[in-house]
């Protein structure tokens, strides 16, 4: 990219899979949103698919004259071709984002998807299901309070977020609003792929938890905690008590397996979510994270691992950072991992990780009793980037992928 410290969070395809064998439309464009700049990049992939190319630069003036947007974060399609994009806040940082619409054709800046009458808020991650006519999105932090790192100084005080909004997919006027708790800070959103499932998750690395939503008989939208991660006391941290950050999450397009993230202890999980309202743990690795031994902390109390993990080595490469962001193969086999959440809290959590680059791991899963482990075959560093060391995040596949595809 010609700009440095665009700080690249999310990326998203520029045709929904709807148009998948409509030989007038092609997935060829990844678009990149800026979650510092406020810019979005149009990558075309179509022409060279081993040699993506810059085709188009949105300005972030023109973003935030139309609609006074910024800190962009996810980029989705819709079915009717328009891409969103959420933002968690307005250009000056306060917690007044909302959805970004951008024409896929001449990637105009059309405005902003919800109606004014409702409002703006913080937005992070959201996904929508066209069967239910609903787009649902979390509530997350207000940007000037995450653009220096995490400070439980802004706990308490609404300033992480804590509930998920459910919109009407039709007429963008706001539903209802489903609280989470306070400081929940959700993020990643998903629904079962199964266009028909009223059934989704959404991760909240605060409080180390997944939440699973759903609409009851009666029309309503709801949610349970499902998962909970329980923190580790421990000695030689920043804190007495070490959260998982649970970030992402991604569901197998089978929905049966719900993978997770927790970036600061350090592993990968792998849940059966057969019966939703109850996922049960059936695969887990570590890959990294704080808790290794030898290193500078000890665990004085663990409710779950009878000892410290092992320093994780691949290659001859001792991995730092801890896991943040997953994708899935189509077939649910290979499980590819990397370890970049966002340069403040990379520096606050993993210095050596901003010294050194991240990597890319890809893990070996049994899709049939569940379980996961390492491939040691498979490894991008990408700390001998050119003009690196480099820290990677969103990953995508050219045909498709687990995070981003989603049936009418």
């Amino acid at each position: 990219m010609p700009y440095l410290d665009d700080e690249l969070n999310h990326s998203g395809w520029n045709a929904p899979i709807s148009s998948f064998g409509d030989t007038g439309i092609e997935r060829n464009c990844l678009v990149l949103p800026g979650l510092i700049s406020g810019r979005v990049y149009v990558v075309d992939t179509g022409s060279d698919l081993c040699a993506p190319s810059l085709c188009k630069i949105i300005e972030p003036r023109e973003i935030i004259k139309k609609t006074n947007l910024g800190f962009l974060y996810r980029p989705r399609c819709l079915s009717s071709r328009e891409v969103l994009i959420s933002a968690f806040g307005d250009a000056f940082g306060n917690g007044r984002g909302g959805l970004l619409v951008l024409d896929p054709e001449t990637w105009e800046v059309k405005g902003s998807w919800e109606c004014p009458e409702d409002g703006r808020d913080k937005m992070d991650d959201f996904w929508y299901q066209p069967r239910h006519n609903v787009l649902i999105s979390a509530h997350g932090p207000e940007p000037k309070f995450i653009m220096s790192g995490f400070s439980p100084d802004n706990l308490r005080k609404g300033r992480y977020g804590g509930h998920l909004d459910v919109w009407d997919l039709t007429t963008h006027r706001l539903l209802q609003s489903i609280d989470l708790g306070e400081d929940s800070g959700p993020i990643e959103v998903c629904f079962l792929h199964n266009p028909n499932s009223v059934h989704g998750y959404v991760s909240c690395p605060l409080e180390s938890s997944i939440h699973h939503f759903f609409k009851t008989e009666g029309g309503c939208w709801v949610a349970e905690k499902v998962i909970q991660v329980p923190n580790k006391k421990v000695s030689g941290w920043i804190y007495p008590e070490m959260s998982g950050f649970v970030f992402d999450i991604v569901i197998s397009l089978d929905d049966r397996f719900l993978y997770a993230c927790n970036w600061v202890h350090g592993d990968v999980r792998q849940y059966d979510i057969t019966d939703p309202h109850c996922p049960k743990l059936v695969g887990q690795v570590f890959v990294g994270g704080c808790l290794e031994k030898g290193g500078s902390v000890t665990v004085l109390e663990d409710p779950e691992l009878d000892c410290q993990p092992d320093p994780f080595v691949i290659q001859g490469k001792k991995v730092q950072g801890g896991p943040v962001k997953l994708q899935l193969s189509l077939d649910g086999a290979r499980l590819y991992v990397t370890s970049s959440v966002f340069t403040p809290w990379d520096k606050q959590f993993y210095p050596k990780l901003v010294r050194e680059g991240s990597v890319m791991l890809q893990l070996d899963v049994d899709t049939e009793k569940g379980g996961l482990c390492v491939n040691p075959e498979f490894l991008v560093d990408f700390g001998h980037e050119p003009c690196g060391p480099a820290r990677a995040r969103d990953m995508r596949y050219p045909g498709g992928d687990c995070t981003s595809d989603i049936w009418d």
